[in-house]
């Protein structure tokens, strides 16, 4: 399928691989690891023809069908479901040149059409989308709705459902899970088992690999190697690998020290002079070993909270939604110091929501709301990386916590986090989704929290740093509540599981192994009365019903939406204006002496046009969040 022959790739100056030499054979479903920067994005990008080898080459068969997940989704007013369909290029051929030829009266053509349709299975091209979408948390009244009004989660959902739809030979998936929630994992997990192509998926989920996977193509130090079997497969391979050349490498260190020792001693005297000598070259002809790399490069853990109050939290009969319509209704529970519990329940159940209302930043609409004195909450949720100030650099943002602190100190903190050197000095604004991550997660160490409520905390992040989040939770000595597709991290660092679930909050009466099974024995219940429903569905009153439900879901929504689409209008504007004086500030001219005070008012006006700009863009975003949480608990 895939030949790579001795082939090295660079960015610029740096070299990200080299000397790679490996089959990829059809079918194979294979996983890409490494950590950030080590090239696997870009070993994609060879693989889709946007980039060439450096060195080397990459032979392909010819016509290969490629699908990958686009990573823009323009604000379309086509439906989400024609969206998804989209992916399927060959049936949208035949579609239209059938349209044409039953335009035409053409009766050969169209006989012809049929049956080209019938072998790519396009009759069945609406109910393929729907099962992707589905499967993917899409309700059926999703389906018509245009892409435009799915928020930026959403948008890149209806992304990975387009290239699933495509019935292609070889599919490249980057961080497929990175947007979804467990459910929506579970299903992938399934649905990528059953693909009949070659798969290379980039994936930091552990488990996820090793349900999907059964060859690890891993980045490490310049070179790209292929293993047999899943993740944890390679790491055993890996782990004895480095064992033997840490083995080998110290027994040549101490063959070194021993000629070397041999050869100062020696070499001065006339009648060892040539053993000497000739132990000299020996040295140098030695092929030199390496030694074993195999420490992480982040190092961090949770300080003892200051206080840890016997109860940190407590709810009686609370009740959380949006706009008076509850999501949860009824839920009491206490927090006690030690608490480790993973939050379960299907998409749009209220995870979330609970997390919102035990972080105190999502009120109650009824029941009581009881913290304790000294309660300090480190909380952290998606949201939090867009609210950092993207002018300030990680240094920063901490002395802003404390500003007593040394910089030494801050600086040793953050090098926990892989903030190293000049990039504790950086702005934030150009970091990439896993560093803002690393750095909300150092500035919530270091508050030392006594209740830590995290929210798909391990979005972005690679391997390495799941590793390191792993290790200092199983140490906190705190409570957390934790919502996460990870189940690695789950399994390692909770001991209750609670399942939301029908507007309540209770423990789950099984494993983590075991819900999957309750996933899918649910949806048999829904499809069930799903049916029930569509077989009664026929009386004026109860069309009449979901009239209205449609009618007040809609109502809800419509202003989130045309907010969004005002925002959406106002940055393009922006935008405009923001180049348009990018390009009057590039004309030289203008740093004349005689034109400085027009020189002032344009970048007095860059810097007004660039505030609103970053203004926009904010209220954009929350009108985002806002749309996305009302439609995620609108599918419960």
């Amino acid at each position: 399928m895939l030949r790579f022959n001795q082939l090295a790739i660079r960015r610029g100056s740096k070299l990200l691989f080299e000397g790679a030499d490996f089959i990829l054979h059809a079918g194979w479903k294979v996983g890409v690891t490494g950590g950030n920067g080590t090239g696997k994005s870009t070993l994609f990008s060879l693989i889709i023809g946007d980039l060439q080898a450096d060195h080397g080459d990459l032979s392909q068969p010819p016509g290969l069908a490629i699908a990958h997940v686009a990573q823009e989704t323009p604000a379309l007013s086509r439906s989400a479901i024609d969206y998804v369909i989209d992916g399927d290029s060959e049936y949208r051929k035949l579609e239209a040149e059938l349209n044409q030829a039953e335009a035409d009266g053409d009766g050969v053509a169209v006989a012809r059409l049929h049956d080209a349709m019938h072998a790519v299975d396009g009759y069945r091209a609406n109910s393929r989308a729907g099962e992707l979408m589905h499967g993917l948390g899409f309700s059926s009244e999703d389906f018509e709705l245009p892409v435009s009004q799915f928020s930026g989660g959403w948008r890149i959902r209806l992304n990975l459902a387009q290239a699933l739809m495509c019935r292609s030979d070889l599919l490249l998936l980057d961080e497929p899970t990175n947007h979804l929630d467990l459910d929506a994992v579970i299903w992938l997990e399934s649905w990528l088992r059953n693909y009949q192509g070659t798969l290379l998926m980039i994936s930091h989920d552990r488990d996820f690999l090793d349900q999907v996977t059964d060859h690890i193509v891993h980045l490490e130090q310049q070179k790209a190697e292929l293993y047999n079997g899943n993740y944890s497969g390679f790491e055993q391979i890996r782990a004895a690998r480095l064992a033997n050349q840490q083995q080998a490498y110290e027994k040549q260190q101490r063959e070194i020290a021993h000629i070397e020792s041999y050869v100062n001693r020696f070499r001065a005297k006339a009648t060892k002079a040539r053993q000497a000598q000739s132990r000299l070259k020996a040295l140098q002809r030695m092929v030199q070993i390496g030694p074993a790399h195999v420490d992480s490069p982040f190092h961090f853990e949770f300080a003892e909270p200051e206080k840890n109050p016997h109860p940190l939290l407590k709810l009686n009969l609370v009740a959380a939604g949006y706009a008076d319509r509850p999501i949860l209704d009824g839920v009491s529970l206490i927090l006690e110091p030690g608490h480790r519990i993973g939050l379960l329940g299907p998409n749009g159940a209220g995870k979330s929501t609970l997390i919102k209302i035990l972080a105190g930043s999502l009120k109650p609409l009824s029941g009581e709301y009881d913290q304790a004195q000294g309660l300090r909450v480190g909380y952290f949720a998606q949201h939090q990386l867009e609210q950092l100030d993207a002018q300030a650099s990680p240094l920063l943002h901490l002395q802003r916590l404390d500003p007593a602190a040394s910089e030494q100190a801050l600086r040793n903190h953050l090098g926990g986090f892989g903030f190293h050197g000049d990039q504790a000095l950086d702005p934030v604004a150009p970091f990439s989704g896993g560093e803002k991550a690393r750095l909300v997660l150092a500035l919530l160490v270091y508050q030392k929290p006594n209740l830590l409520l995290l929210d798909e905390p391990t979005n972005h992040l690679d391997l390495e740093m799941r590793h390191a989040v792993g290790q200092a939770l199983q140490d906190f000595q705190g409570a957390m509540v934790i919502v996460s597709h990870d189940r690695h991290l789950l399994r390692i660092t909770t001991d209750e599981l609670w399942l939301v679930h029908q507007n309540r909050v209770g423990l789950f009466d099984g494993d983590l192994d075991a819900y999957p099974n309750w996933l899918a024995s649910e949806r048999r219940e829904v499809n069930s009365r799903s049916q029930q429903t569509t077989s009664s569905d026929h009386s004026a009153v109860t069309r009449k019903e979901r009239k209205r439900q449609e009618a007040e879901q809609r109502k809800r929504l419509q202003p989130l939406r045309q907010a969004l689409g005002k925002y959406e209008d106002q940055i393009e504007q922006l935008q405009q204006k923001q180049k348009d004086i990018e390009l009057m500030l590039g004309d030289n001219s203008l740093y004349d002496e005689s034109r400085k005070e027009e020189l002032k008012r344009w970048l007095a006006e860059k810097r007004d046009v660039d505030s609103k700009l970053n203004d926009c863009e904010e209220r954009w975003l929350e009108t985002s969040e806002q749309l996305e949480a009302v439609q995620s608990e609108e599918k419960d």
